[in-house]
């Protein structure tokens, strides 16, 4: 059996889950983590981020619910309205990332959605994920090659299809899948506890 985690590294809502996924990950090292990029903004939805009216709105209830922080740089992003959320490229980076320390994908993933959220940095650009490399002890050239490798794009894309596979329709969506097994143990909020018993309930009928 393994974990599946589909998230966007743009979705505010997989941010805030961020903290409950690795408290999940620490408790079984014994399961496997998947984690797939899903592709929120892409296609006609790579727009500039004032186009969605409702984040400010969302960010104060994931605050609420999660206790996530957003940063003063990423306020002031939000606030002019004119940068343009493009997942495409941010799954590009979750791939070189994973590439590079693929142990550490659900640490990783969250350093890159901490960068936008807490620093205002883009997901999107080769210099964010320098600096998380940097960060988290990675080559930061190696990191960057793999940003901008071709290899990457197909990853990204095969992350997208992936998520359609499992038939994921919203993020952040946490799988447990035990071989044609799967189960939704988390669809955006959750807390650690929820979690803890949809694994539990999965696991007293499948191998562990």
């Amino acid at each position: 059996m393994k974990l599946v985690y589909v998230f966007d590294a743009y979705c505010g809502w997989s941010h805030g889950f961020s903290s409950t996924l690795r408290e999940v990950a620490s408790r079984h090292p014994e399961l496997p983590v998947d984690v797939v990029s899903g592709g929120l903004f892409t296609g006609e939805r790579r727009v500039p981020i004032r186009e969605f009216g409702y984040v400010q709105g969302a960010n104060a209830k994931i605050r609420e619910l999660t206790g996530a922080e957003f940063g003063e740089t990423y306020d002031r992003l939000i606030a002019d309205g004119s940068f343009v959320m493009d997942s495409e490229a941010a799954a590009r980076g979750v791939a070189a990332l994973r590439q590079v320390a693929p142990a550490r994908a659900v640490e990783l993933a969250a350093a890159a959605q901490q960068a936008f959220y807490l620093d205002g940095l883009s997901p999107s650009d080769t210099a964010t994920y320098r600096k998380i490399a940097k960060q988290n002890g990675l080559d930061a050239d190696a990191v960057a090659a793999a940003f901008e490798a071709p290899a990457a794009r197909a990853a990204a894309e095969a992350d997208f299809a992936r998520a359609a596979e499992l038939g994921v329709e919203g993020f952040p969506t946490l799988l447990a899948v035990d071989g044609d097994h799967v189960t939704a143990l988390a669809r955006g909020h959750a807390t650690t506890d929820d979690v803890e018993r949809r694994l539990a309930a999965f696991a007293a009928t499948h191998t562990v």
